[in-house]
């Protein structure tokens, strides 16, 4: 079996996973030129990060690992200045579809609200990894996974006065 060139696969990759990675990175950044530049960022760390995939995970785990790490080291080096800005859901919505796009962006806002670990955990449950896809993420343990996923459903309906 041929090796895929590194260009090749990082392209590939970005192809596959380029709209769940921007709705993560949206997770993470406060305005668009903010995602811009955390998308860019991503390409690079990914580029660097491929050579050294043993493939002990799949690619999906890999690839979303290297988003929460920059995204986790984006948060801890800006600096804390105005309240965040709306980020554009960076996929694009069909017309006349307003309500959806008016409660996906009521979900993000909440979602951005929520304390860094819950927010980590939505955004990842949003793109629908498994428990043990998170975990291996995150670095916790599946059980882990289960319990902050609820306490931060649990945040979410509050933040967006639903009854449970």
């Amino acid at each position: 079996m041929a090796v895929e060139p590194l260009d090749t696969r990082l392209k590939r990759l970005l192809v596959e996973h380029g709209p769940g990675i921007g709705r993560v990175v949206s997770g993470y950044v406060r305005n668009a030129a903010e995602h811009q530049d955390l998308m860019q960022e991503l390409a690079l760390a990914l580029w660097r990060a491929l050579p050294g995939f043993r493939g002990e995970c799949s690619e999906r785990t890999f690839v979303f690992r290297i988003v929460h790490n920059l995204g986790v080291n984006h948060i801890t080096r800006r600096k804390p200045t105005e309240p965040p800005t709306e980020v554009p859901d960076p996929s694009p919505s069909p017309e006349g579809r307003a309500h959806q796009t008016q409660q996906r962006l009521r979900l993000m806002g909440a979602v951005k609200s929520l304390p860094l670990p819950q927010r980590q955990i939505i955004m990842l449950a949003l793109e629908d990894c498994s428990h043990a896809e998170i975990a291996e993420v995150l670095g916790i343990t599946v059980n882990n996974v289960g319990v902050r996923l609820n306490r931060a459903r649990e945040a979410l309906r509050q933040l967006l006065g639903e009854k449970p």
